[in-house]
């Protein structure tokens, strides 16, 4: 059973910061592509940062100079650091898992986790 489950969300405050974790079984993350994605409500899905089996690491621009991605193989971990949060930063924040090999398609992703920004 493959899963990916998110945690460390919810309520923040602008220009403070995030950290989120996720955390898989059922598959190894060595061999994943991993990436953090999120959704505002009413907006479309966007990737945040994505960290590659070979070691590359690309943020978008809207988080590029102030988030982290790291992985933790090992442990099967993945987590996104977000600071100077901004208002549009607030989403529910996507965990996903992607490789390809012999011909097949592996791509899983976990429930989400809310970041909220605070009133």
């Amino acid at each position: 059973q493959v899963q990916l489950v998110e945690s460390g969300g919810g309520l923040v405050q602008p220009g403070g910061s995030l950290r989120l974790s996720c955390a898989g079984s059922g598959l190894t993350f060595r061999i994943f592509d991993m990436t953090w994605y999120r959704q505002a409500p009413g907006k479309e899905r966007e990737l945040v940062a994505t960290s590659t089996t070979s070691g590359s690491i690309n943020y978008s621009d809207s988080v590029k100079g102030r988030s982290t991605i790291t992985r933790d193989n090992a442990k099967n971990t993945l987590a996104l650091q977000i600071d100077s949060l901004k208002p549009e930063d607030p989403a529910v924040y996507y965990c996903s898992a992607f490789s390809r090999m012999l011909g097949r398609t592996f791509e899983y992703w976990g429930q989400g986790t809310q970041v909220t920004v605070s009133s």
